[in-house]
């Protein structure tokens, strides 16, 4: 390993995805590490110790290091500091350490780290951001470090116990053995001691090839709690003397509150207050969420929208059929001269498709319970980053961050969601008008959807040219549509190219164009809306590969070609890409003869450093849509637990599909129209077709696995739905479109 790398002598990036073994400096050691202050995935370089803390925990456990908290039973607690959202994070990351830490799988337990106590300790736990695919693969490296660390400490530790060589003595399975007398120690036995070792200079990793945990199908940690209640989400906190706060803010997102009416509110049973908050909401806090929720509905409110309330689906459409015709656009990948080939050519394809708002909708609705006395406040959040909620807890309060404390809770679901944290100031805004008194904010429904930072919505025009054998020689993408981080960072003047907005088309890095075209054109003309567009779990990749699969599929057909083969040419650079659609094809059998109506279709892409593809196969019956089965397969480089990443891309189709079938938000007025799940469907269970998952794992790299497969989902049925019928589908969601 590159020393001067792990010392942060060279662009801190650079140890985003750093070698599986090696020697590694940990006095000296910078970590790349998500910005406490921002929740838009801001990376900044900090110092990371690993050391020994010389602390007992609670309940007798004695702390190792900061990662690793051993009880005299030989029972092991594992902190996580990124999130669990149902996808197995804390397990992968628990599997880690234990790993490295030569520890009995077992006896292992989990803790959430505190955020506060991770400032406190000079952020000794490294981001808490969970997004973007990298829960595993953004800290893998330094929570092995940190399991690895903890197994020296305790070979240490039995080495002075017994006046020996610290190189006589190994462990395994909680036990360290010194090899020449035979003689043993627990983990259990060892811990005091170990916590009061001085941490060694480096610690080796295992070499990939001597794994026996990573890799395997160890049984999740959190399921049983899960199964029998234990385990609290968010949604479930009941402290003493608790209150229930029910919120409306504007439903146009730049409106505010001009004035309201409590009158008959304050009379109902159970209201404690009607407060404002911030300038744009008003909520009631009462005995029960119910009571809340009845008197809110009871509080008249008035709100100032400008011309962002007159807004409309219509509108925006126009703004973006605009966009793809226009002038001015971002080149987020060009080679060779795509305008000038495509001007000269005479066997040329052009087709419009286009991507709608959708929300998140996670299951459990936002929400935040908080304490708030002037000296200190306290928020029980489900957060996809625990320290960007402490960050919102202490400006909301007034206080420090050191005067303010996270408890992070399960979550719900999250898919990018809950890494914003507009609900936890609300809650503590709430709360500081409610001073000694907790007080739990829950959206609902209704909220959630009128509130939510939507999928954001694009267009997109795409244009080829094809020489006389039917081969791809030019391609020009152009989008128009929002840019997420135009939101987030908004630019000091004129608006910077989102990089993120090219997310599958990209030169090079995780969500590079895997496609080899002589001449690219791959632009976007920006054109944002009033609407707040946020990371929606999978983000640009979701129609990006929609549009670039679907038509990848169209020149197939205009060239008379099978679209396996058509792709296997254009994927003459991408060997890894190539391996996971051979794969899903041979799977499923592609070439068979299939049934009338029934029809095969494929997608393949790469994102998150993860190489996907999936193949679909439909009948559609009177009109109607069934979809039979599907087969995937990722390669995702290493993989820490195969079970859950196929739990991961079976789910990834159950909201893809659900996305590509129903999930649309529609705007009047400058409003999201669909303000429940009656007229914002999720895919019902009798939908959903068999899913095939072959796990590929090809080493050398981490890439990604909650987002990766989504992307691949919409333009494999439909692509079948086209091999099945004749007709294309080209703008989503596909409800309310004919099949035949």
């Amino acid at each position: 390993m590159n020393l001067k790398k792990l010392l942060g002598e060279t662009d801190p990036h650079d140890l985003e995805q750093p070698g599986a073994s090696g020697v590694v400096n940990i006095s000296r050691r910078r970590f790349v590490v998500g910005s406490a202050a921002a929740g838009a995935g801001l990376m900044v370089a900090m110092q990371l110790p690993l050391g020994s803390a010389s602390a007992v925990a609670q309940d007798g456990a004695t702390e190792v290091n900061a990662w690793v908290l051993i009880d005299p039973d030989d029972t092991v607690t594992i902190r996580i500091a990124r999130a669990e959202m149902g996808q197995g994070t804390l397990t992968g990351l628990a599997q880690m350490v234990a790993e490295e830490l030569e520890c009995d799988w077992n006896k292992v337990s989990w803790e959430f780290a505190s955020p506060a106590e991770s400032l406190a300790r000079k952020r000794v736990w490294g981001s808490f951001a969970t997004g973007g695919s990298r829960g595993i693969r953004g800290s893998h490296q330094y929570v092995r470090e940190g399991g690895a660390l903890a197994r020296e400490l305790l070979i240490a530790a039995a080495s002075k116990e017994w006046g020996v060589p610290a190189a006589e003595c190994s462990a395994k399975s909680s036990v360290v053995t010194h090899g020449p007398s035979g003689a043993t120690m627990t983990y259990g036995e060892l811990a005091a001691t170990a916590a009061t070792m001085s941490a060694p200079d480096s610690v080796t990793l295992k070499d990939p090839k001597d794994w026996t945990l990573i890799g395997t199908p160890a049984a999740r940690l959190d399921t049983q709690d899960k199964v029998n209640g234990k385990l609290q989400y968010g949604a479930d906190v009941m402290l003493p003397g608790m209150l229930h706060a029910a919120i409306h803010a504007c439903p146009v997102h730049t409106g505010k509150r001009s004035s309201f009416d409590d009158s008959a509110a304050k009379s109902m049973p159970g209201v404690r207050a009607v407060v404002a908050v911030s300038d744009n909401a008003v909520a009631v806090v009462a005995d029960s969420w119910w009571q809340a929720k009845t008197a809110l509905d009871a509080v008249t409110i008035e709100w100032e929208t400008g011309e962002d309330g007159k807004v409309t689906s219509e509108s925006i459409k126009q703004m973006l059929e605009e966009g793809l015709g226009a002038d001015d656009a971002f080149v987020g990948n060009e080679h060779g001269d795509a305008k000038a080939a495509l001007a000269k050519s005479s066997n040329t394809l052009t087709a419009d498709y286009s991507y709608p708002f959708q929300n998140h909708a996670p299951m459990e609705p936002m929400n935040t319970t908080a304490l708030w006395t002037e000296e200190r406040c306290e928020a029980w959040v489900p957060t996809q980053n625990g320290e960007a909620a402490l960050e919102a807890v202490a400006t909301a309060a007034g206080l420090f961050p050191e005067q303010c404390e996270v408890h992070r809770m399960i979550l719900g679901g999250g898919f990018g969601r809950r890494g914003a944290h507009d609900f936890v100031g609300q809650a503590v805004e709430i709360a500081k008008q409610m001073p000694g008194t907790p007080v739990k904010l829950l959206w609902s429904r209704e909220e959630d959807q009128r509130r939510g930072y939507y999928h954001p919505v694009t267009r997109s025009r795409m244009t080829a040219s094809m020489d006389d054998d039917g081969k791809l020689d030019a391609l020009h993408v152009r989008i128009s549509g929002q840019s997420i981080l135009a939101f987030f960072r908004p630019a000091l003047g004129e608006p910077e190219k989102d990089p993120v907005v090219f997310q599958s088309m990209a030169p090079e890095g995780d969500h590079a164009m895997i496609y080899s075209v002589p001449n690219l054109l791959a632009d976007h003309a920006m054109r944002n809306t009033h609407l707040r567009p946020g990371f929606w779990r999978g983000v640009n990749i979701n129609q990006n590969v929609f549009y670039m699969e679907s038509f990848v599929d169209e020149l197939a057909r205009k060239a008379g070609a099978d679209p396996l083969d058509y792709r296997r040419d254009l994927l003459s650079e991408s060997p890894l890409a190539l391996a996971v659609l051979e794969e899903v094809a041979k799977k499923a059998g592609w070439g068979r003869e299939m049934p009338e109506g029934h029809g095969l279709g494929l997608a393949v892409c790469k994102a998150f450093g993860s190489y996907v593809a999936g193949c679909a196969e439909v009948a559609v019956v009177d009109g109607k849509l069934q979809m039979k089965k599907i087969w995937a397969a990722t390669d995702p480089g290493f993989a820490v637990n195969p079970q859950q990443i196929e739990a991961q891309v079976g789910g990834s189709f159950v909201y893809g599909l659900s996305a590509a079938l129903y999930g649309e938000c529609t705007v009047e007025e400058g409003r999201v129209v669909e303000e429940n799940f009656d007229s914002y469907p999720s895919l019902k269970l009798a939908e959903m077709p068999e899913v095939e998952v072959s796990v590929m794992p090809s080493g050398g790299f981490w890439g990604g696995v909650g987002e990766p497969t989504i992307a691949v989902a919409a333009p494999a049925v439909l692509n079948a739905v086209y091999a099945a019928t004749g007709v294309r589908i080209r703008h989503l969601p596909v409800k309310d479109q004919a099949l035949v």
